[in-house]
């Protein structure tokens, strides 16, 4: 199983995901992909040193799969945080191009 590192920044509460520098990004795209519990554990290590330097809350790992090509949460609760509103295509992450990439349709139940 794949997994990435999350966390939100401490200043404006910015869902932020891990990149393979060990720093920060907005954009789902840029996450680091940690393919083995061992380099889960390192990565998440690295965030808590962030987390304690107070530039980040909140750190922990999300599980990730291929869908289509691309990497995307398997747990809507993280895909809804990595993608932005559910009702507002036009606001988040999904309106700046930085949601994960998804070739299914998107629909809201009305």
């Amino acid at each position: 199983m794949s997994d990435i590192i999350t966390a939100n920044r401490l200043i404006d509460g910015i869902v932020l995901f891990q990149d393979s520098g060990g720093g920060w990004a907005e954009d789902f795209a840029r996450a680091a992909i940690y393919a083995d519990a061992a380099a889960t554990k390192a990565a998440l290590d690295l965030a808590k040193e962030d987390e304690r330097r107070d530039l980040i809350v909140e750190p922990y790992a999300v599980a990730v799969e291929l869908r289509n090509g691309h990497y995307a949460p398997k747990a809507l609760r993280e895909l809804i945080r990595a993608t932005g509103p559910t009702v507002r295509l036009d606001l988040g992450k999904q309106a700046q191009g930085q949601a994960p990439v998804l070739l299914e349709k998107p629909h809201v139940s009305v």
